[in-house]
């Protein structure tokens, strides 16, 4: 039987352990961590992410977080940063051990929402 990539994530617990490797490798990237250092609340947006991937990768969770447009709304962020994100969470799941066919099915949902998070 085929398993839904919110399983093959490692369900709530794994994807949670995801996002914490996310947000620490956010927070020692150049590029990117002034943003996560200046979080108001870094729990928060480990909890909102955490509902984000679980939510979008199949799982029972709902995503009470606002929409990624509201979200990012006003932060400019270029194409080097959203790069640079994507470059981490990449890493962040190779460090879990993730497959290809995973990792790719992550890339393909996050790459379809980058008009949402870059705004030009």
């Amino acid at each position: 039987m085929a398993t839904t990539l919110y399983q093959r994530l490692g369900e709530s617990a794994g994807i949670a352990r995801l996002v914490d490797d996310v947000i620490a490798a956010h927070l020692s990237n150049p590029l990117v961590k002034t943003r996560f250092e200046n979080a108001e609340d870094l729990e928060h947006t480990k909890k909102m992410a955490t509902e984000f991937f679980c939510a979008g990768a199949g799982g029972p969770q709902p995503y009470t977080g606002k929409d990624m447009l509201t979200v990012h709304k006003g932060m400019n962020i270029s194409e080097q940063e959203y790069l640079a994100v994507m470059d981490d969470i990449v890493g962040a799941m190779g460090k879990h051990q993730l497959d290809d066919a995973t990792k790719n099915e992550v890339i393909g949902i996050l790459y379809a929402l980058k008009g949402q998070i870059i705004r030009v």
